[in-house]
């Protein structure tokens, strides 16, 4: 089927979808989760075909985001099951105002219409997203990248053995042409296409904020930076940044630069090298590969950084390092080089903590936490769209309120004005 048909039915399903109620969306989201519980062999036959063919063409830490297993496809699935817990986003009643003549005016959230999401190597993408549509009564029109065709078809053909009547699989569309051609189709779709999300490296990305022509969410792209504050607990900082990034390095919420205080850095850095490459060598694991500043370099060993390395998004396990001599610094560090994802300050000390949470201008701002958390699912969203690192018209994890739009609904009794 052409894309162009794909989004013809994908327009057309939308106003069957916008007419269901939250009742019988959750039940064909439960249909959707338990047609995955069904199909995990056909989707792990699917993944590792997908796997075959990539392996030696991307980094293992690349194709860890591509591998399934089946405890990955049932998370997937209870992260459908999650979004059907949630309330319904349509219908709500955002603003109310009646004027002195009676006329009563309400602001009231409504589905977008037709989604289109772009995205990479990452199969779990296509039932998150399948899921946030069908929820927020909005169709999408999917197109996975080459690396994850295969496992993204075999999840929404699974999924669409869930739905209660054959129409509804118009809900769903997964493109099957994975050319740029079919990129640009959805890019330029105006009169089908309400909102196009990216999802993937900032090649994609920024290829979608240019040159599409319907409304393009940015997302994704996640220089995240920790920064050890002079008041710091060193402990506590070497938690934080082992997690911020070992757990998952190729994730766009894994930290890609430390900053550190002139005033600790020679106790710190000693203990995070200890953490993450003296420990990790001995545990057979992979050591991160240190990109120093010349001051950190006089403390530990590791490459010199380059012109590049601190504004890179690694998504592997490199860290860039830097030392500087005050919150000040360490602010205006991010603000020349971030990319508004999340940012950490780890610190005791008050004042510091609200300086920077007050001057750091990112989607997500940490005290004494993992950068790891910004994620729909631990935000409490059920799962995600992506992580919009713009300011309009969502900021951060997208979830269910933010695929909803909102119209105006008038009430009077003969009014005229």
């Amino acid at each position: 089927m052409t894309t162009q048909r794909m989004l013809e039915l994908a327009k057309w399903g939308s106003k069957k979808l916008a007419a269901m109620t939250e009742k019988e969306k959750n039940g064909e989201l439960r249909g959707m989760a338990f047609g995955l519980l069904e199909n995990i062999d056909a989707i792990l036959r699917a993944n590792e075909q997908d796997i075959v063919s990539a392996r030696g063409t991307m980094p293992d830490v690349m194709l860890d985001r591509l591998y399934l297993d089946k405890f990955r496809v049932r998370a997937m699935a209870e992260g459908i099951l999650a979004v059907a817990e949630l309330p319904d986003p349509v219908g709500r009643v955002l603003e109310s105002v009646t004027r002195e003549d009676g006329l009563r005016i309400d602001k009231v959230s409504v589905p977008l219409g037709v989604l289109a999401i772009i995205y990479e190597s990452r199969p779990n993408v296509t039932s998150d997203a399948a899921a946030l549509a069908v929820k927020s009564g909005s169709t999408c029109v999917l197109r996975s990248g080459k690396e994850a065709w295969r496992s993204a078809k075999a999840i929404v053909d699974a999924m669409r053995t869930g739905f209660s009547l054959p129409g509804y699989q118009e809900f769903i569309q997964l493109v099957e042409d994975t050319s740029r051609e079919s990129a640009r189709e959805l890019m330029t779709a105006r009169g089908y296409v309400d909102l196009l999300i990216p999802r993937g490296g900032a090649g994609l990305i920024r290829s979608c904020v240019e040159n599409a022509t319907v409304p393009c969410l940015e997302t994704g792209t996640g220089i995240c930076h920790v920064y050890v504050d002079e008041y710091a607990d060193l402990e506590k900082a070497v938690k934080i940044l082992e997690n911020a990034k070992m757990s998952r390095p190729s994730v766009c919420n894994a930290c890609e630069v430390c900053l550190v205080h002139s005033a600790v850095a020679e106790r710190f850095l000693p203990m995070l090298y200890e953490e993450l490459v003296t420990k990790e060598m001995k545990t057979s694991c992979c050591p991160v590969e240190f990109r120093l500043d010349e001051r950190a370099r006089a403390i530990i060993d590791g490459a010199p950084a380059g012109e590049r390395d601190f504004d890179t998004e690694f998504l592997d396990y490199i860290l860039a390092v830097k030392v500087v001599d005050s919150v000040e610094e360490a602010i205006s560090h991010i603000a020349a080089h971030s990319t508004h994802h999340s940012e950490a300050i780890v610190s005791e000390n008050a004042e510091n903590q609200e300086k920077f949470l007050r001057a750091v201008d990112s989607a997500a701002v940490y005290v004494n936490a993992s950068t790891r958390f910004t994620d729909g699912g631990e935000f409490g969203l059920g799962c995600e769209m992506g992580i919009s690192t713009q300011k309009l018209h969502a900021r951060g994890p997208v979830g269910l309120r933010e695929l909803t739009t909102y119209k105006y609904v008038i009430r009077g009794d003969g009014h005229v004005r």
